[in-house]
């Protein structure tokens, strides 16, 4: 399974920007999808999620209410939209996906184990 993600650049602070993440190579539906974010000196942290049937999603507190995730099976596509960015919104931003039966423990980075390469999402205030 490959990921390439794409969308990141540079924006003010209130702007609002859409991230994708196309998925090819995957066998299966039942895929669990998510976005986590990184800077420099941090550990990556978790975004948001979405379950394989897309039903269930679940953000950060920092970004809920702010960025949704969704997903377009036919396309292998997923997606991050995100409003009202922050300057402290600024950060590396991956995808990530792994099969999964159930949808627990979407919050951990090592529950994925494919991710794409990061696009870059700067913030200015």
């Amino acid at each position: 399974v490959q990921l390439q993600a794409s969308g990141g650049g540079l924006v003010q602070a209130g702007d609002s920007l859409r991230l994708s993440c196309v998925a090819s190579g995957r066998t299966s539906s039942r895929y669990v999808t998510g976005w986590f974010r990184q800077t420099p000196g941090k550990e990556r942290e978790f975004v948001a999620a979405i379950s394989w049937s897309g039903r269930t999603t679940k953000y950060a507190p920092s970004v809920k209410d702010r960025f949704t995730v969704s997903k377009e099976d036919a396309e292998n596509t997923f997606y991050l939209q995100m409003r009202s960015l922050r300057p402290e919104d600024t950060a590396v931003y991956y995808c990530a996906t792994e099969v999964r039966s159930e949808f627990a423990y979407y919050y951990v980075s090592d529950y994925y184990g494919y991710w794409g390469q990061g696009t870059l999402v700067t913030v200015s205030s």
